[in-house]
């Protein structure tokens, strides 16, 4: 892969490169490389408009040693089922060391499967399978109905108990009842336990290969995955190279890690010499399954792969701090007190500022720490539920743990009625629905969530439009779930309202806010020790 130069030369270049985790725009030079870049990829015959076949790409503008300015391109992963393709850098792994471990690893791994796959497929074991999982059930049939019977008894004698005068004859009966109950249930649980020790003796050798083998196709993994992190080797800007272990020790680098188009970017600069300018990385094809990226739009570098990685590879140069959110400067009368009496305080918080303290001792200032220092006397968590750090609106907090326990079991069961305020980004088809999306962390870029329909949790919004202008549409959310980001991710996704909130800075490239436009502005629940409703209301300060 060479440089592809500017024509014209630009300029002026930038002196301090932009933060690859920020989520403002490219520098106009990248935009400019990636712009080309996507001239040439809407052509090309990479299946990236199938179903789930989009790809991230990147470009990095670089001087040379001569001062040229240019760019390199490239792709996340592979392209078409290949990892070197004409046009784009190469990968950062030993290509040599890979091809050398890889297919031997990758043959012992299918043999193992394909044990397991026999295994599973042996007659005498499937039945034996089979047979144990329908005495499971029949027991289980047999034992509730066992129970309801004893229930049944249980309330006659209680009936008996309840009409007998002071009879010992009549009173020793009932307790022979209850006794002979005691021992009819005895019998059957170990009789139960008989038949399925012998049923678990019978399959106890086909578990122990079962297990044997899953042992050795995890150690062969884990010893194939140590290999392929050995063959990637990581320079900076200064000259120094290191193992890509070392930079996630002490844990296990994420699946891909290095195989992202940043990395590869700025390895390949540097084995020709290059200086990095600016970094951006765009999405191109059909969304991913989570449905959360869109052709054309710029994202910042992931947190999961890329967050070890890129620290360490542009030292050396002149870059600017990444974004560390939750450390804005918010007023010390803040947040402001709705709702107050001795057991509850309801507030109004304001954005940026954190519900609870972050995991990083910069982001210790928050809502419950505010409270905390307002009442030394209370006890217990004090925060109830949680507000994201980009929306404002009301928060309850208590200030005891009895109370705490109680408001937060009127929450589990859906009985407290919360209401949001929000302004999208575009024009919303319809006026009123209900999302039904399941929800999960993005474990290669937290904090964010994307849709997973295996293993998301359910998550519920019932949703209103309030208002339309020529390009915005006011909306109230009701959640009938609590997920993180839940109204966010379901306004912006595709199969949601598919508009974002104006100002999301995750869900949403067009950064038309300086805050989301998101509000927390009604509550409603039933106060645990005087059983009145407290019903209050906060509007929307956008």
């Amino acid at each position: 892969m060479t440089v592809t130069y500017f024509d014209p030369a630009p300029s002026e270049v930038p002196e301090v490169m932009a933060s690859p985790f920020a989520h403002d725009p490219p520098h106009p030079l990248a935009r400019r490389a990636a712009e080309e870049l996507l001239a040439d990829v809407r052509w090309a015959s990479y299946g990236l408009d199938a179903p789930g076949g989009g790809k991230m790409f990147g470009v990095l503008v670089v001087a040379d040693a001569g001062g040229r300015i240019g760019y390199l391109r490239a792709f996340s992963g592979m392209l078409a089922g290949r990892w070197t393709v004409e046009g784009f850098v190469p990968p950062l792994f030993d290509p040599v060391a890979r091809d050398a471990m890889w297919p031997a690893g990758q043959a012992t791994l299918r043999a193992y499967e394909l044990a397991l796959r026999a295994l599973d497929a042996d007659a005498q074991y499937a039945a034996l399978r089979a047979s144990l999982a329908r005495l499971t059930t029949s027991h289980a049939e047999a034992l509730e109905a066992l129970r309801a019977r004893h229930r049944e008894r249980r309330a006659h004698r209680r009936e008996q108990r309840a009409g007998l005068a002071p009879q010992a004859v009549a009173a020793h009966d009932l307790d022979q009842q209850s006794r002979a109950d005691a021992a009819e249930r005895r019998d059957f649980d170990e009789r139960s336990a008989r038949d399925r020790a012998a049923l678990e003796a019978a399959l106890a050798p086909f578990d122990r290969r079962r297990g044997e083998l899953e042992q050795l196709r995890a150690d062969e993994s884990r010893s194939l995955m140590k290999q392929v992190h050995d063959a990637y080797v990581i320079a900076n800007a200064r000259g120094e190279r290191t193992p890509l272990r070392t930079l996630f020790s002490p844990g296990e680098p994420a699946g891909g890690a290095g195989d992202c188009a940043g990395p590869k970017l700025l390895g390949h600069a540097y084995r020709l010499g290059l200086r990095p300018i600016a970094l951006a990385e765009v999405w191109w094809g059909a969304p991913p399954s989570t449905g959360d990226r869109h052709a054309g739009t710029f994202y910042p570098s992931c947190r999961g792969k890329c967050g070890p990685l890129l620290p360490y590879m542009m030292q050396g140069l002149r870059v600017a701090e990444a974004p560390v959110f939750g450390v804005a400067t918010i007023g010390a009368d803040e947040p402001r007190v709705v709702f107050e009496d001795a057991w509850i305080v309801v507030v109004d918080k304001p954005c940026e500022l954190l519900s609870v303290p972050g995991r990083s001792g910069q982001l210790r200032d928050s809502v419950q720490t505010r409270l905390r220092a307002r009442y030394p006397e209370a006890t217990g968590p004090l925060v109830v539920h949680r507000l994201d750090l980009d929306a404002s609106g009301l928060l309850v907090a208590a200030k005891d743990d009895a109370t705490h326990a109680a408001l937060q079991a009127q929450f589990a069961r859906r009985e407290i009625e919360k209401r949001y305020a929000a302004w999208l980004d575009g024009v919303v088809a319809g006026d009123h629905g209900v999302i039904e999306l399941p929800l999960r962390v993005d474990l290669e870029d937290r904090p964010r969530q994307i849709v997973d329909r295996v293993h998301g949790k359910q998550a519920v919004t019932e949703w209103r439009v309030l208002e339309r202008t020529a390009d915005r549409t006011r909306i109230a959310f009701v959640p009938h779930t609590g997920r993180t980001h839940q109204l966010r991710v379901h306004a912006a996704h595709p199969e949601g309202l598919g508009v974002p909130i104006v100002g999301d800075r995750l869900y949403n490239p067009r950064r038309s806010a300086a805050r989301l436009l998101l509000h927390a502005e009604h509550l409603a629940f039933v106060h645990p020790h005087t059983r009145a409703r407290v019903e209050l209301s906060r509007p929307a300060p956008f």
